[in-house]
């Protein structure tokens, strides 16, 4: 049975829930769980199922490998808060915040140690192409924080090295969940490419939305400041493409701006953003999302399976590319 992402989700929360982090101590578990419970979209295990439903009806075989990919997701997650300072995730104290920033350091070391756990309960057949594949996204995610942070310090990023950081940072791991879920249900090897490239570049996309609605959406629907990353000297797509574009004077003022973090953030967001306006850096965005969106339904359409069943994750796709949210 073809399911819709409701019931996916609706599948995956009730594993979720069958599988509680209410180990002793609690000292290292209690954060774990409340981390998981927080919110959050949970679309990463929704496309391990998701990409296991595209080949076969049952599926719940892929439900630990779908919980593995959450736990590590949020893994990385309880780590970056320790680096970036983060008070808050999820509109929640983050759990530095809210215990302390060695318990957050230890649960999180024991949460990957988790995922390897439930990753563990694969098919015997693709065992090793799930740890293979588990293995390749999560250095790439590493990798890519490393050279998110080296950013901070550089002036001379290029367009080309950021759209590398952010396929490392953001979408291997929507393209390894993919891949996985193929595994799960035993998948061939060339589906299962095109479909981690379907992710890789639905991912890429989805990041380059997100700088996009950083400075242009509504804050309403967005659900956080907007202008988050300019007031933090963020070098995103927007930024890096109106150096590019720029004269050397409105190049100088951008320069300028980025070099600041003044106590009142609002002007300094506005005349960043009045830059990019002038320069039509929005469409220029959209335009180089739109590529990748294109390049992503490319192999979709490739992975040898009817239309109707790749509808959701199709559906899936523009839902995050287009998203106002």
């Amino acid at each position: 049975m073809l399911l819709t992402l409701p019931d996916i989700q609706k599948k995956y929360n009730l594993y979720a829930k069958e599988h509680p982090f209410n180990f002793e101590p609690k000292e290292l578990y209690e954060p774990i769980e409340y981390i998981l419970n927080v919110g959050g979209k949970r679309l990463r295990p929704a496309l391990v199922l998701m990409a296991a439903n595209l080949f076969e009806n049952e599926i719940d075989s892929a439900l630990p490998a779908a919980y593995a990919i959450e736990v590590f997701h949020n893994f990385t997650l309880v780590h970056d808060d320790i680096m970036d300072e983060a008070p808050l995730r999820r509109g929640q104290p983050t759990i530095h915040t809210k215990y302390d920033t060695n318990v957050a350091i230890l649960s999180g070391d024991v949460m990957l140690i988790y995922a390897y756990k439930y990753l563990l309960e694969a098919p015997s057949a693709t065992l090793a192409q799930v740890i293979k594949s588990f293995n390749q996204f999560a250095i790439a995610v590493c990798e890519g924080q490393q050279m998110d942070v080296n950013f901070e310090s550089r002036k001379d990023v290029t367009i080309e090295e950021y759209i590398k950081m952010i396929e490392l940072k953001t979408a291997a791991l929507i393209a390894g969940a993919l891949r996985i879920g193929a595994y799960m249900v035993t998948a061939d090897e060339q589906d299962a490419f095109h479909l981690s490239e379907f992710g890789r570049n639905i991912g890429i996309a989805f990041q380059l939305q997100d700088d996009i609605l950083d400075t242009f959406g509504d804050p309403e629907k967005f659900g956080k400041k907007v202008g988050g990353d300019i007031a933090q000297n963020k070098k995103t797509y927007l930024v890096l493409k109106s150096l590019q574009l720029a004269d050397e004077a409105t190049a100088s003022e951008l320069h300028q701006w980025l070099s600041t973090k003044p106590k009142d953030e609002s002007a300094k967001i506005e005349a960043v953003k009045n830059i990019f306006t002038r320069l039509d850096i929005k469409k220029h965005a959209s335009t180089i999302k739109n590529k990748y969106l294109d390049e992503a339904y490319y192999h979709l359409d490739a992975i040898k399976v009817s239309d109707e069943r790749k509808q959701y994750l199709r559906l899936f796709g523009e839902t995050l590319v287009y998203r106002n949210i």
